[in-house]
């Protein structure tokens, strides 16, 4: 049978990484095994669910790439779906109309609280027929009171649960709307899911939801509940606190490629790598793998990988991710040399994107003042004879590029018999407005001579008013 796996998200809030991560999962699981991978929205909380978060979702797992075969289906869509088959089990003795009031329930658990008990569903209504006519009703899952339920969890091992434990679900709201517990079941097995790949908190809904299958007649998918993220604080990552959300590590600049690498790292490996390409997660990714206990999130170690990806991917595909950023920052592109180029001589040079596309402004842009400390530095009086001659001898260049360049820095130094640090570093503030950028003949080669001459009269002029002043 073909493998099926499926990321169900709520569209609470944004994709976060302990989301991304078990979509990451489910999806590779999926594409190791030939099979297919759905995605499904689970809005049936209507209060909370916006189409906002639908959109971050959507937009997260597009720029991570993962890519689904089936779906996004949705819920909200399927409540004929849900309801047709409570009432077959309502027909078969199977659930119930339970009419306790939410206040009596309340004050039923509160005792049970006291006496140190499981707070839970007395089973009041579940076998009583005198149903008072015109009373708000729910409708709970009847529960099988003796024996076991055995989950085989690629993670956890062996998993069994009493039923005794467990109480009756509520499958119906009082106001017709199914639960959630129950749509899953549904649409796991209306969607053929083989696979369930998901957090660990929902350990206590899988017995549940796999006797409710049962009731169906409904094939049992094999689950696998992976551990949690903890922060770099140690503490648990949330949604609802410090979990960052995965298109926040775009605006800051990290690669997907990257944070995929990261996230498939945090719980699971193969050997001792820690370097994988997409198609080297997909050929060795085993749920049986994955490891039980928490991850903790570690971002110098993502800072690194996002290093090395900007490093070493073709540079066409970084430039792709990196345009963003550029037109973040009101970069006019073409008024410039191609990304790629500013990439080639960049990507040693810094740990984000971000980071690319604000000190590689310059090229793009005439920059509006000199870095305040390297041009108190660099651009003293002395400098102005190193600066004048190689205007001039830069300008004097028929081919522009790196060799010619260079050859012409070198015979100014000569020239003027200083070493070359008399030279490239006032020529370096010029140029670029700062003190740091790649080798001059490089960068120079990405300007014009035109533009090179006319930042150098800006630091000549600087020169002078700081002479004057």
């Amino acid at each position: 049978m073909t493998s099926v796996t499926r990321f169900a998200p709520s569209p609470t809030g944004y994709l976060h990484v302990g989301g991304a991560r078990t979509a990451l999962y489910s999806w590779l699981y999926a594409k190791s095994t030939g099979g297919k991978f759905v995605l499904r929205i689970e809005d049936t909380d209507i209060e909370r669910s916006t189409q906002e978060a639908i959109d971050a979702i959507i937009e997260g797992m597009n720029w991570l790439g993962l890519d689904w075969d089936e779906g996004p289906y949705y819920q909200t869509k399927r409540f004929d779906r849900y309801n047709d088959l409570i009432q077959q089990l309502l027909d078969e003795g199977k659930a119930y109309k339970c009419f306790m009031p939410a206040d009596e329930l309340d004050a039923i658990r509160e005792k049970q609280k006291e006496a140190g008990e499981k707070p839970r569903y007395p089973g009041t209504w579940r076998d009583r027929t005198d149903h008072p006519e015109g009373q708000p009703f729910v409708i709970r899952f009847k529960n099988p009171l003796d024996g076991t339920v055995t989950i085989k969890d690629h993670v956890r091992g062996t998993i069994e649960i009493a039923n005794s434990e467990l109480d009756d679900l509520i499958i119906q709201r009082s106001d017709g709307t199914p639960t959630y517990n129950f749509c899953v079941v549904v649409d796991d097995w209306d969607m053929q899911v083989s696979h369930v790949v998901r957090g660990e908190d929902h350990i206590n809904n899988t017995p549940r939801q796999i006797n409710i299958l049962k009731a169906l007649n409904a094939p049992i998918p094999e689950y696998a509940h992976v551990s949690m993220i903890l922060g770099d604080d140690g503490k648990k990552l949330s949604k609802r606190t410090n979990a960052v959300g995965v298109m926040e590590f775009r605006d800051q600049g990290y690669l997907p490629q990257a944070l995929l690498n990261y996230l498939v790292r945090l719980g699971w490996s193969h050997g001792d790598q820690e370097i994988f390409s997409i198609d080297e997660m997909i050929e060795h990714f085993s749920l049986d793998a994955i490891g039980q206990s928490a991850s903790a999130f570690n971002t110098e170690k993502l800072i690194w990988l996002n290093q090395h990806y900007i490093k070493t991917m073709p540079q066409s595909e970084v430039a792709e991710h990196a345009r963003w950023h550029f037109e973040q920052l009101g970069t006019d592109l073409s008024q410039g040399p191609a990304l790629e180029k500013i990439i080639e001589i960049q990507a040693d040079r810094v740990k984000t994107l971000k980071e690319l596309a604000e000190i590689s402004q310059y090229f793009y842009q005439e920059y509006e003042k000199f870095d305040e400390k390297a041009a108190k530095k660099h651009l003293r009086v002395v400098a102005k004879d190193a600066l004048l001659l190689a205007k001039d001898k830069l300008s004097a260049i028929t081919d522009w590029n790196p060799e010619n360049i260079q050859a012409a820095i070198n015979s100014t130094a000569e020239e003027l018999e200083v070493g070359m640090g008399k030279v490239g570093m006032p020529l370096r503030v010029a140029v670029t407005g700062s003190g740091n950028s790649p080798s001059l003949d490089v960068t120079l080669n990405l300007l014009n001579s035109e533009q090179v001459a006319q930042r150098i009269d800006k630091a000549l002029k600087y020169i002078a008013n700081r002479e004057n002043s």
